[in-house]
């Protein structure tokens, strides 16, 4: 049975053992091995101080019992009128077992009732994984491109994703 709830303040440990194991697995291999596992301590650690900001909408999503999969949204702070699903991350204990799915069709209605009609992502273009669940999800790529580093001074390629709500 899969459940999702907002986060709260007593679940920053869970959610950046999420985060962490979920950006091993996916982005580590593009960065040296030393600035990788530094990124894997920091999202450990990042959760609770992004818990009390209280910026966006923090949902988890447990698989009988164990949360798996995270999502942050908020309104987007370069598109108005737009929401921006900033951080998207299952853990790959739960990978194929469609905790996912189950996520982002919530994270999708929680925005709708909150006024928004569209919602953008942006995502790492070497990440084919992420590309087809989203893609699966309903988003399609808007044409925007960018760049970002990560903070070793290697940009890497973003592709943006859009979607009604």
């Amino acid at each position: 049975m899969i459940e999702v709830r907002c986060a709260g303040p007593d679940d920053g440990d869970v959610l950046g053992e999420i985060h962490a194991a979920s950006w091993e697995a996916a982005y580590a291999p593009f960065f040296a091995p030393d600035f990788a596992a530094r990124g894997v301590r920091s999202r450990r650690t990042r959760w609770h101080a992004r818990i009390a900001e209280g910026t966006g909408t923090i949902l988890l999503a447990a698989l009988d019992g164990r949360p798996l999969a995270l999502s942050v949204s908020l309104p987007s702070p370069t598109r108005p009128g737009l929401a921006e699903i900033p951080t998207f991350y299952g853990h790959p204990d739960g990978w194929g077992s469609g905790i996912a799915t189950v996520l982002m069709t919530e994270t999708l209605c929680r925005l709708h009732d909150d006024g928004f009609t569209r919602v953008h992502l942006w995502t790492l273009r070497d990440t084919p994984r992420s590309r087809r669940f989203y893609t699966r999800s309903g988003f399609t790529e808007s044409g925007a491109e960018r760049t970002y580093d990560f903070g070793d001074g290697n940009a890497l390629d973003q592709v943006e994703y859009e979607r009604a709500c």
